[in-house]
């Protein structure tokens, strides 16, 4: 199955969401991976990813860390931890750590993708 895209290819220059995606209720667990492909120098870009059963109340689901550099980030986010969500989205905070010289600027993207999770003693 292909994956699930949350953020298209992104540019930004301030905080913001992502569209609502409604995932496929057969394959619970995804592995979400972010790609930041530009970010300058003493920014950081913090992601966050929210669920809801009702597309009114949101509670976030997966906070990646903060993230200062160009990469590839995963986490995996389980949907049988939260029954109640049908709904997805990606919202991003940025900011800059040192004196503003210039507006802030990344690049980025977020997908989903349907993964197999193993579970000890499983063959």
């Amino acid at each position: 199955m292909p994956p699930e895209v949350l953020l298209p290819e992104t540019v930004a220059h301030e905080d913001g969401m992502g569209r609502v995606l409604e995932p496929d209720a057969s394959s619970s667990p995804r592995l979400l991976t972010l790609n930041v492909t530009r970010i300058l120098e003493q920014e950081c870009l913090e992601v966050t990813v929210s669920g809801s059963p009702d597309r009114q109340h949101w509670l976030p689901l997966v906070k990646f860390p903060r993230k200062f550099y160009c990469g590839t980030y995963s986490h995996l986010l389980d949907l049988a931890f939260h029954p109640g969500v049908r709904y997805l989205r990606a919202e991003w905070k940025m900011c800059r750590l040192g004196p503003a010289t210039s507006g802030v600027l990344c690049a980025f993207s977020l997908s989903a993708t349907p993964v197999k999770v193993l579970h000890a003693g499983a063959h």
